[in-house]
Formats: C-alpha cells, structure tokens, sequence
C-alpha cells in the first residue's frame, strides 16, 4: 500500500512576510531560503512562525516583507547540535504559495492537521489560575523513513486524557501553530531569549488500528489563549 504522507502533515498559514528571505541549505543542487511570517490570532497577539522554502517556488514570486501570502505546505524538524547537545528545530516548509487576494476571507488562517503518535511520555501539568495542560510530543511519519517530531499542546479535559496516554498511542489532531518565547539559563550563569514552536491543539482523536478506523474516542474544542 502506498501511503500517502501529506495526509499525515498538513498546514494551511494565512500571514504577512516580516523578514527577508536568507539562504538556508542546498540539496542535489536545489537551494532552499528561510524567512518569517506574522500570523495575527483573536487575542491581538501575533504568532511569528519561520518558513522554509525551495527557490522553485519564489523564481517568479515577489516576496518581499509586507505581503500576504497564503502558504500550503508541512511543519516538520531536524535535529541541529550546539555544544554537543542536540536542539529540536522545527519549521513550515512550503509545498504552495500564492499572493492572499484583498477581498480575499479565509475562516482558518492558521491550521494544522497531523497523524502521528506519542513518542514521549505526555506531561501534565496546572498554571497557577488552574488551567489545566497537557505536553505532547508527536512523531509523524514521512517519505524516505523520517519522521518529524512536533511538540503540541493540550488543554482542559483533553489535557486530562493525555496525562496517561501511552507511548505509541496513534491519534488524529487538528490545531494551530504558535511561537512563545522562553529564557535558556546556561552554565556560565548567562541568560538567552529564546523562540519555542508549538501545535496548540483544538481537537484530538484516537485511530483505531483494528479496523482502520478513526475512533472518535476524545473529540474536543478548546481555545487556547
């Protein structure tokens, strides 16, 4: 059966370029260019996510800083290595992009669909005003035996669910992708501003193996803030 990976990753970001492109990588010959998009939420905060792109798609396209696109493509990780340690870097990379018209409404400017499992034992945890969240690390299947691992974010009841989930549970998750930034304390005492990747999920579903069927075992709606 030949198993068709877009389905498992995909992600649909309505946003404004904030950034030049810079040139990222090369592979057989194809260059690829990273650059930043703005995506405003409800709340008036604005998530900055970064986008990887082939020069394939930007030979004929203007993609200069203030305009809107909409962007069609996976977000996906590579592993890079500071000091020895390996750091999760995480990523959109674009299968389609096109100017977003002016009169132009899209309901959803920020969506993600992914089906993978849990690869980490989910945390759980309370803020201090009692909302209750759950940390989830998926691992998602692609092409060529990789996989990516997409760190994603539960709330309220799901969270709950998610507290003894086990490694290697397969679910289906819709949400959003969102930035956060974090301070890294290091050794020395010295303190970096740093930039965190999430999915923030709004709904989740178990996938039944036996009858490969969707199991509609937790479907739930949160709005994440």
């Amino acid at each position: 059966m030949v198993t068709n990976y877009s389905q498992n990753n995909y992600i649909l970001l309505v946003g404004q370029v904030t950034s030049e492109k810079k040139f990222s990588h090369e592979i057989y010959g194809e260059s690829f260019y990273t650059f930043n998009l703005e995506i405003p939420r409800l709340s008036g905060i604005s998530d900055i996510i970064p986008i990887t792109i082939s020069e394939r798609l930007i030979a004929n396209f203007d993609l200069t800083i203030g305009k809107k696109v909409v962007i069609e493509g996976q977000f996906r990780s590579y592993n890079t290595y500071e000091n020895t340690k390996s750091r999760l870097i995480l990523t959109v990379f674009v299968k389609e992009i096109r100017e977003k018209g002016e009169d132009e409404e899209i309901k959803v400017p920020n969506e993600v669909q992914l089906l993978g499992h849990i690869c980490r034992k989910p945390i759980y945890r309370k803020t201090p005003f009692g909302r209750e969240i759950a940390d989830i690390l998926v691992a998602v299947n692609r092409a060529y035996n990789k996989s990516d691992y997409i760190p994603c974010i539960t709330w309220g009841r799901n969270a709950r669910f998610c507290e003894d989930m086990p490694i290697g549970t397969e679910l289906k998750l819709v949400g959003r992708v969102q930035s956060r930034t974090y301070e890294k304390k290091h050794e020395d005492g010295s303190i970096e501003k740093r930039t965190a990747y999430e999915v923030s999920i709004s709904s989740l579903e178990f996938v039944n193996k036996d009858d490969n069927k969707n199991e509609e075992e937790v479907v739930a709606t949160e709005e994440a803030m």
